[in-house]
């Protein structure tokens, strides 16, 4: 399992789908980087996955999106 997930270019919600079964694939505790475009998918999946039970540690602007790091919970 690679520890970055490339979603940029995906769209609503199949974004956050794709972000959910990837870290369902990682082990409790661990963490990936969710590369995301701006708008919505940036807004939308790392609220979807707190909501889920993961811990977004960090947000950070990376060229033109954002990359979001997260550590996988009780999903």
């Amino acid at each position: 399992m690679p520890d970055t997930i490339d979603l940029r270019g995906v769209r609503c919600p199949a974004n956050y789908v794709r972000a959910r079964l990837a870290l369902d694939e990682l082990e409790l505790g661990d963490e990936a980087t969710i590369l995301l475009d701006e708008g919505e998918p940036v807004s939308n999946v790392p609220r979807s996955l707190r909501e889920d039970g993961d811990t977004v540690l960090a947000i950070d602007r990376r060229g033109g999106g954002f990359a979001v790091l997260v550590r996988r919970g009780e999903a």
